[in-house]
């Protein structure tokens, strides 16, 4: 495996870590939670209307739990602000109800963008939608997948176009994984 080259001499100052996890419910829908927290090194001081933290101690600590349909459709949404730098913060929780009806597709980190603009979302909050839409690909497509071929059906759900034909560079239309999964037809697959 690769690794990065080696780095300058250099000090930590901050780590972000982005947890999310995929999961299958009982009753057939889906729930992605995505958690969030930013630690500083330093001890940070009142003086800017923060509150005042110890080096180590999590300036943010969010979590976001969405449950999904086989559509991708929201249908539920709930917001946690378990630590925040301002007394403000955990107001805005809420506001992530409006998730509710939106689907995750082509456009939905702009459509949350949109809609979680300034003052009407959080930014953390908001940064964290676009982790939790990949991962809810990642998780729910597959065991899709697994339940179609446990019923005897195709693996793959595709029309004419494989949904994920033309995604990202791998899936192209023509490259090798493209062929690979669908076929010589990977090369000619309609638009």
């Amino acid at each position: 495996m690769r690794e990065l080259s080696p780095a300058a001499p250099r000090r930590l100052l901050h780590t972000r870590q982005v947890q999310c996890t995929g999961w299958e419910r009982d009753d057939g829908l889906w729930e992605v939670e995505g958690r969030l927290s930013d630690v500083r090194t330093h001890d940070l001081d009142d003086s800017r209307g923060n509150a005042a933290r110890k080096a180590g101690d999590p300036v943010h600590l969010m979590s976001l739990r969405i449950t999904l349909d086989d559509t991708f459709a929201i249908v539920a949404a709930e917001a946690v602000s378990h630590q925040t730098p301002y007394e403000d913060c955990p107001h805005i929780n809420d506001a992530y109800g409006a998730l509710v009806g939106m689907r995750i597709e082509g456009g939905f980190n702009h459509a949350v963008k949109t809609r979680f603009r300034g003052v009407q979302g959080c930014t953390h909050l908001t940064e964290l939608l676009g982790p939790m839409a990949t991962t809810a690909f990642q998780a729910i497509n597959p065991a899709r997948e697994r339940r179609r071929v446990a019923q005897g059906q195709p693996a793959f759900a595709d029309g004419p176009k494989p949904a994920l034909l033309d995604t990202c560079h791998a899936l192209r239309r023509g490259g090798a994984a493209a062929i690979v999964r669908w076929g010589r037809a990977g090369e000619k697959l309609p638009d």
